[in-house]
């Protein structure tokens, strides 16, 4: 039977490898197959007999333009990390294909080619793509050329256990490669680079969610006291009707962007005065929501007190042109919230489709935590948000370096908007200090200094910004270091205790 791998099959997975690879050594672990599992589950197929896996066929999807035919094993798998897996890419890239000694001469591995190929036409992908071992090679090192053995394996003059079956299941043989799997000493390292065409694919159409270069527009707004929801709607309008004007795709607001509704409260002591001010934040996300649909521009709406059960939260909202929306409660919370409000953390790190791909938003503090935005960039994350609000130079400070910290060890970028002026009388909130910026990575594809652009300090501005993310995939595959791909997995894990693991949500 044919059937999906599970984590349940890991030990299983490490012993087939172990006795097929014995003389590479080149066998894969359980962790291994574990983190290739969570990446891409559905890529992943094995053949179970009276309730024991005795085959196995492991894939991911590239965008395979970024690596070309010139490319390794480490390549192609992310050094083994499989950090190259891309949902959006045109090919599933066959990276395994093991069957039990003990079981060999069944047309196992036909099988698994077959699922392989309806995989392929689910996904609507152009081709598998796979480097093929060359084991039988080594009896011929001394007589053959790569190129010769090959050909006279197509001539059936040779058989070559991986190649004549390869060859047999419709996939052609594209070229040699050299230097392919270093540990593969019965191939000499060769390998032949190996493609079937799904003549089933329909190439996509342009749709929403393909755009490369994305316009933010952040707004570093003053803090003023504002007498009612009526003046406060009309601020915040003005800022988001100008920077649709620039046919932005996003604008981003500040964190406490409602803080100047509080200046009526502060009688009532600070921890009342923040839950009446709560009382506005659901009315205030509604006017959002309706104008991310009259302006056509998505709107990160800068945080809001939110009290819920008895609880009082920081939140931010991403309201999208389409009219749905979603939530990010701030995790960390401040010593100053907690001590003059009361506030508490919440425990949900989201990840937020969007029509310019993948992203997500930490309030101020939360961005100090690096492994918030390493997790983050492990499923895919490309732009990160941060409203933030700070006092002084040294607290901006703290969010701005960390800020470009995460941009550059992230591999996205980072856009931090944050607000300016006085609200007097108003605790916790009474001076602001900021300047807003868009961070990039640091590297030849960037800006100098890898600042995207940046307003004046502390005035009240907007801000117009170009990224593109296609720049990031080339940075992953080609940069002149790799910080995603070059981590220590062998050494070191970050992981995200539930029930803090969300995915992409709608209002």
């Amino acid at each position: 039977m044919v059937r999906p791998l599970t984590p349940a099959d890991a030990p299983a997975v490490a012993d087939i490898s172990r006795r097929l690879y014995s003389v590479i050594n080149a066998s894969w672990t359980e962790a291994q197959f574990l983190r290739l599992l969570r990446t891409f589950p559905e890529g992943q197929v094995g053949v179970e007999d009276n309730g024991r896996l005795v085959a196995f066929a492991f894939s991911l999807v590239v965008d395979y333009a970024l690596y070309g035919d010139e490319h390794s094993y480490r390549d192609i798998t992310g050094g083994f990390q499989f950090t190259t897996h891309d949902a959006d890419g045109d090919v599933l890239y066959g990276i395994e294909v093991c069957v039990d000694p003990d079981f060999q001469g069944l047309r196992l591995g036909r099988r698994l080619y077959d699922a392989r190929k309806e995989i392929c036409e689910r996904l609507n992908l152009r081709a598998i793509v796979a480097g093929g071992r060359m084991p039988g090679y080594r009896k011929y090192k001394d007589e053959l050329s790569p190129r010769d053995y090959i050909d006279k394996v197509k001539r059936k003059e040779i058989y070559d256990p991986v190649m004549t079956f390869q060859l047999s299941n419709d996939f052609h043989v594209k070229k040699a490669l050299t230097n392919y799997l270093l540990d593969d000493t019965e191939s000499q390292a060769y390998a032949t680079l190996i493609e079937w065409n799904n003549v089933y694919y329909t190439p996509p159409r342009a749709v929403l969610g393909t755009k490369s270069v994305v316009r933010l527009g952040l707004v570093q707004m003053q803090m003023r006291s504002t007498p009612g929801l009526r003046e406060f709607f009309e601020y915040v309008e003005f800022f988001i009707d100008a920077v649709s004007g620039y046919q932005s795709d996003f604008v981003v607001f500040p964190e406490y962007v409602n803080a100047p509704l509080m200046a009526p409260f502060n009688e009532d002591g600070a921890a009342a005065a923040i839950r009446k001010l709560a009382g506005f934040t659901e009315e205030i996300r509604d006017f959002f929501i309706q104008k991310a649909v009259e302006y056509n521009i998505n709107i990160v709406t800068g945080s809001m007190p939110y009290y819920e059960k008895g609880s009082l939260y920081n939140v931010v909202y991403l309201c999208r042109r389409d009219g749905t929306w979603d939530h990010q409660y701030k995790l960390h919370i401040t010593p100053s919230e907690v001590r003059d409000w009361g506030m508490i953390g919440g425990d949900e790190l989201k990840v937020l489709d969007t029509d310019c791909g993948k992203v997500a938003m930490l309030i101020c503090y939360d961005v100090e935590f690096p492994e918030l935005g390493r997790l983050l960039a492990d499923r895919g994350v490309r732009i990160l948000f941060v409203p933030f609000c700070t006092d002084t130079a040294t607290g901006y400070n703290r969010v701005r370096y960390c800020s470009q910290a995460r941009a550059i060890e992230n591999e996205c970028y980072v856009a931090i908007a944050g607000s300016v002026g006085n609200l007097p009388g108003v605790v916790n909130m009474d001076i602001q200090y900021a300047q807003s910026a868009v961070f990039s990575p640091s590297d030849f594809a960037f800006p100098n200094q890898a600042i995207v652009s940046e307003t004046t300090p502390n005035a009240e501005a907007t801000l117009i910004a170009d990224i593109d993310t296609d720049l990031l995939k080339e940075l992953n595959i080609r940069g002149s270091v790799r910080n995603l791909r070059q981590r220590r997995h062998d050494l070191y894990q970050i992981t995200l205790s539930e029930p803090g693991v969300a995915g992409q949500g709608g209002g």
